[in-house]
């Protein structure tokens, strides 16, 4: 197969969490080795939407939850295996992928499983400390794996500790103008965070009161937009001053905007915030497996990079001290932002596309433009 174009088959999704590295991972595929990309998903995960818009083809699968969910879901799912599993093996015979790289998620294991029964050569990419159920089942019999802790190595054979990939684009943010109004982004990841849900709209009225000039734009997932709208206008925030989406697209220059942002501290959320130079009040979800969002958090903070809330212990005054005092200090972000940069790993996606090449035995092809 010398000289053919490689070709890689990604598999999961689900979440942002998931998703988002797996484009990083065929961004880098493919302009570094022109490689062919065939991403797998499930129609309730948002790689059906975020997949396409990257350019990329998106098959999609049978496949749902078994951990953390009821009985009826469990059973629901383990009906739909052997469907959703014949379909991988189909994809694998239609695509004939060099590897399967799979990113957790729904479609992650069975994808993975049928590459490994049919010989492919697999690469599981793990963000957290502890591995998600998919890639722990898969992970002693795939051929590498890149990861983000070191604990995480000893769950699956030939682990590198990579990092997460983050697209290039938050390496390239333009600086914001220091004469720029200050501008907070709130951010709960893909599927919105409750708390940020509730209580920033109890403190937009004063928060905007105490810094002059300050805009807000919220991110509150599709399940809660209309909510935390309805919230934001019954609290007497300027209007023209905040505002609320579902969803946002092109989070790169979201990012670039925003003096702070107000989030989550899921892997993937917090690898941007590093690549982009980014300060941040980080509220960790406390439901988190293994209480990897609190860990991901602290080493944020211990560096001097954010603030961590924790949930159990906000209250809506803290949370609106928290944000007037790191927002009325300019001195101060661009210290956090400093420390943000020296935990980023601009290297990963590079050093993952590196390792799914030489599993794929295209080894060779590595220094190729």
């Amino acid at each position: 197969m010398a000289g053919e174009q490689p070709r890689f088959l990604i598999a999961g999704g689900g979440t942002g969490g998931h998703i988002i590295p797996a484009l990083a991972i065929a961004d880098e595929l493919k302009s570094r080795f022109r490689a062919e990309i065939l991403f797998v998903g499930t129609a309730r995960g948002l790689e059906s939407r975020l997949v396409p818009q990257a350019g990329y083809r998106l098959e999609l699968i049978r496949a749902g939850q078994l951990n953390q969910v009821s009985l009826g879901t469990r059973l629901r799912t383990l009906a739909d295996l052997p469907r959703g599993f014949a379909q991988c093996m189909g994809l694998l015979r239609g695509f004939r992928p060099d590897a399967v790289i799979g990113v957790g998620g729904y479609a992650s294991g069975p994808m993975m499983g049928a590459a490994i029964l049919k010989g492919v050569p697999t690469l599981a990419f793990e963000p957290n400390a502890v591995p998600g159920m998919a890639n722990r089942l898969v992970g002693r019999w795939v051929k590498a794996a890149a990861v983000n802790f070191a604990p995480a190595a000893t769950y699956f054979r030939g682990a590198q500790v990579t990092g997460i990939p983050v697209r290039a684009k938050f390496f390239r943010l333009e600086a914001r103008p220091a004469e720029a109004a200050p501008h907070l982004l709130v951010f709960g990841g893909s599927q919105g965070a409750r708390v940020l849900n509730a209580t920033m709209p109890m403190i937009a009225a004063a928060l905007l009161q105490a810094v002059p000039g300050l805009t807000i734009l919220h991110q509150a997932g599709q399940r809660h937009a209309e909510t935390a709208l309805a919230a934001y206008e019954a609290s007497g925030a300027p209007r023209e001053r905040w505002r609320v989406e579902a969803f946002l697209d092109d989070m790169p220059r979201r990012f670039a905007a925003a003096d702070l942002v107000l989030s989550r501290s899921g892997a993937s959320t917090v690898a941007e915030l590093c690549a982009a130079g980014k300060p941040a009040v980080l509220i960790p979800f406390p439901q988190a497996a293994d209480d990897h969002q609190r860990r991901n958090a602290e080493v944020l903070a211990q560096a001097g990079a954010a603030e961590m809330l924790l949930e159990p212990e906000m209250t809506a005054d803290r949370l609106l001290g928290a944000l007037t005092e790191l927002l009325g200090d300019r001195a101060r972000l661009n210290a956090m932002a400093e420390k943000a940069r020296t935990l980023a790993h601009p290297d990963a996606a590079e050093r993952i596309a590196a390792m799914a090449m030489e599993i794929a035995g295209r080894g060779s092809a590595a220094g190729r433009p």
